[in-house]
């Protein structure tokens, strides 16, 4: 039996759909029962439990052969980031209680950065999880393809995405979520001694002009990158809904600095085999079918 955090998410839920079709049992660990139905129905277990309560944790976690642990995605998190220290605490201290064989948390391309950044939530996370005496594997994936999910309607729309990735030239490491969750899957069934870190990205790595080049190809007419100017992202991110830009901002500068990176070299990373057509034509019909 395999716990899986997150279960309900994209990646959380490719790992439990790898280790349902390696014939493996799956505890989904989820706060809301109710959106676990659907995984129910495949025959997974259900466990109720909060990121900010260790004792539901801790009984979600017991019993089982690995964990699969992860954050929600906080894009706005509060200076100190104590929302994310809340939920490390927890999942620490409940891993620590419940001991499980093995664990694999999905952490992030750059989280070794000194500088502060949004992504220091899981330099935090990284931090407090490697201290507890069980092997625990790091995954640290580049970034989400998935991410270009906000650019389809503007690409669609008006034919001109707004890229916040510079110079639009310069090729970054980037990764399908799939990918991410079928390595941590395999990764859950590798006995494992000690601490240990993986470095993961798609099967090569993806200029901004790129996309836009096939997200042409994708929809169907002319797509052009419109390089966002750094002077107007507080602004804008502010315009948007955003209490705290710094930390995102710091972020953006990290990948187009060069600064956040991954710890080891291009022939040390485990390369995905899903390409970005792949995932942007998936986008794409998932647009189009929610627009219906």
């Amino acid at each position: 039996m395999y716990a899986v955090v997150g279960i309900t998410g994209q990646v959380g839920g490719a790992v439990a759909r790898k280790l349902l079709e390696d014939r493996q049992r799956v505890r989904a660990v989820l706060r809301d029962a109710n959106r676990g139905l659907p995984w129910a129905v495949r025959g997974c277990e259900m466990a109720r439990a909060d990121l900010h309560d260790a004792k539901s944790l801790t009984a979600a976690f017991d019993g089982v052969e690995g964990v699969f642990a992860m954050l929600p995605t906080l894009f706005d998190p509060s200076p100190g980031f104590p929302e994310a220290r809340a939920m490390i605490a927890s999942l620490s201290s409940a891993l620590a209680a419940a001991r499980p064989p093995r664990v694999v948390c999905l952490s992030t391309v750059g989280a070794q950065a000194r500088r502060q950044n949004l992504l220091t939530q899981l330099t935090i996370l990284e931090q407090e999880l490697g201290e507890l005496p069980l092997p625990v594997t790091f995954l640290r994936p580049a970034w989400f393809m998935e991410n270009f999910a906000w650019d389809i309607a503007p690409a669609r729309n008006t034919g001109v995405v707004s890229s916040f990735l510079q110079p639009l030239d310069r090729h970054f490491p980037m990764v399908a979520t799939e990918d991410v969750g079928r390595v941590a899957a395999e990764l859950l069934e590798d006995d494992q001694n000690g601490r240990r870190v993986v470095e993961l990205e798609g099967p090569y790595r993806i200029a901004p002009v790129e996309v836009d080049r096939t997200l042409s190809e994708v929809l169907g007419r002319a797509v052009g990158a419109h390089a966002v100017p750094r002077d107007k992202w507080e602004a804008l991110f502010t315009a948007q809904g955003m209490k705290h830009p710094k930390p995102r901002i710091q972020m953006l500068d990290g990948f187009n600095e060069g600064w956040i990176d991954f710890e080891g070299s291009e022939s040390q990373t485990i390369k995905g085999t899903v390409e970005l057509k792949t995932v942007l034509e998936t986008l794409a019909a998932n647009a189009a079918g929610a627009a219906a």
